[in-house]
C-alpha cells in the first residue's frame, strides 16, 4: 500500500483548514500558499471532501472551505478512502474486488488481512484534532 500525493495533501489540506478557519472560511489560495501545493490540485481534491461531506464550502469574499463536522470528528482513514482509490496492501481485498479463485488455498492471506486489520484500525483511531497542532510529534506519539 503506498498514499498517493491526493490522499497526503487531503490530510494536509484538512489539518490546514482546521488550524486556520476559525469561525469563518479557509481561502483555497491560502491553503495552497501555506502548503506549497498547487491551487488546481487543490481544487481536485476539495472536490472529493465535500462530495463525501468532510468541507462545506462558500462561495463570494468571505467565501473558502471549513470543515463540515469537528476535527476531532474527521478520521483520517476515511478521508484517505474518500480521495485513494483503496488503501488494501493487495487487490484482493479492496472493496469490491473479484473474489480470488486462489482465496481458499492462498497460504498469504491471512498475512495479508492481518495487515489490513491493523492499518485500519490505526486510521480509524487517527483524526484530524490529533494531528493540530502537534504536527510529527503527535504522529510519533500515536504510534507508541
Amino acid at each position: 500500500m503506498k498514499i498517493s500525493t491526493k490522499g497526503r495533501y487531503a490530510v494536509r489540506l484538512m489539518t490546514d483548514i482546521a488550524e486556520n478557519m476559525g469561525d469563518g472560511y479557509v481561502s483555497l489560495k491560502d491553503a495552497a500558499e501555506r502548503q506549497g501545493v498547487s491551487l488546481k490540485y487543490l481544487e481536485q481534491i476539495v472536490t472529493m471532501l465535500c462530495r463525501n461531506g468532510f468541507l462545506d464550502s462558500q462561495r463570494g469574499a468571505q467565501g473558502g472551505y471549513r470543515l463540515a463536522k469537528p476535527a476531532g470528528e474527521c478520521v483520517v482513514g476515511d478521508i484517505l478512502r474518500a480521495t485513494e482509490s483503496g488503501i488494501a496492501p493487495v487487490a484482493c481485498l479492496e472493496d469490491g474486488a473479484e473474489e480470488c479463485p486462489r482465496s481458499e488455498e492462498c497460504p498469504t492471506i491471512g498475512l495479508w488481512t492481518g495487515l489490513y486489520s491493523v492499518i485500519n484500525d490505526y486510521l480509524g483511531s487517527v483524526t484530524i484534532a490529533d494531528l493540530t497542532g502537534g504536527g510529527a510529534a503527535a504522529c510519533g506519539e500515536l504510534a507508541e
